[in-house]
């Protein structure tokens, strides 16, 4: 099987691509420019240059392999022309598409509040009123596999960590590098549910071998409340950590980093993916992830406010 990754140059595209490499599956992966080149191959994948503002460019790559992994972070009106396009161009082909989504599309603004709320695969939920177009595109995606004509699938991720990669615990540690203390949003009790991105990358491999066309995967393996994450990292830094309010937080984080990370709560399951994929994750514990050298290493950067990354 040829295995194109878009998005292969990131965080998760770079696991997906190493654990199918690693499987035996032949991958290629999106790449801009030789610097990408060289993310692509240290993950077993063969770079191909492409760019998503080049539609026609990409569809045709596409075409070329036997499934296509959707990992890339557009603007929200943007992936869905992409998520548009590419079923389009696979449309009567039999191929498999996998589109990567993300928890936040459930998640529920509670300013630092815990929620009871947790949701499996396929149970109803109000969308975000902040990401909740993305369920347009999981939509479009899904209704492509039900069709039989693309044996399209959709995975939604928790927040990610593993290797130092965490959006989230970065927002934290920038927090230590540069204020010399650690916030989290008023009781700090929300929280994302949470998975390793080695283990996240395994259900790519599980749902290209068995997954079912239509079908929408979670992948879980524990939570951790703000709070508790805030002073892990206050600890490992050596600096207090305290309860902040909305507008400071906005200050600090940016105003959608926020609302979509630090001011919700998501909280999910996977019944589908363990019992369907038999997907097992063997990584539980996010705190092991504290105190990782990436995290030091982006203590010391400058401030970037335009730094939305966090929970999908």
């Amino acid at each position: 099987m040829r295995v194109l990754v878009i998005g292969a140059t990131g965080y998760l595209g770079a696991r997906i691509t190493r654990c199918l490499s690693d499987a035996g599956l032949a991958v290629s992966g999106l790449s801009l420019s030789a610097g990408k080149d060289a993310i692509v191959a240290e993950a077993g994948g063969q770079p191909l240059r492409g760019d998503l503002a080049d539609r026609d460019g990409v569809l045709a790559l596409a075409r070329e392999h036997d499934a296509v992994i959707y990992a890339a972070q557009l603007p929200l009106e943007e992936e869905f022309a992409c998520l548009s396009a590419l079923t389009a161009a696979l449309k009567g082909t039999g191929r498999t598409l996998i589109f990567t989504s993300g928890t936040g599309l459930l998640s529920q603004r509670t300013d630092g509040r815990w929620s009871e709320d947790t949701f499996a695969e396929d149970d109803a939920f109000v969308p975000s009123k902040y990401i909740g177009e993305r369920l347009i595109t999981e939509t479009l995606v899904r209704t492509a596999g039900w069709s039989g004509t693309v044996r399209a699938m959709v995975v939604r991720p928790p927040m990610i960590w593993g290797h130092g990669g965490c959006g989230h615990l970065r927002h934290f540690y920038r927090d230590a590098g540069t204020l010399g203390e650690v916030g989290y949003l008023g009781l700090g009790l929300n929280l994302y549910s949470n998975v390793h991105v080695d283990d996240l990358a395994q259900v790519y491999r599980l749902a290209l071998e068995r997954g079912t066309a239509g079908a929408l995967y979670h992948a879980v393996a524990g939570e951790v409340n703000n709070r508790t994450l805030a002073e892990a990292v206050a600890r490992d830094m050596g600096v207090p950590a305290r309860s902040i309010d909305f507008a400071d937080a906005v200050e600090r984080w940016g105003k959608f980093a926020t609302l979509i990370g630090m001011a919700t709560c998501s909280r999910s399951r996977s019944p589908r993916t363990r019992r369907e994929l038999g997907w097992q994750p063997h990584h539980e514990d996010i705190m092991s992830d504290i105190g990782h050298a990436a995290y030091r290493a982006h203590a010391a950067q400058p401030a970037q406010k335009q730094d939305i990354s966090g929970p999908r």
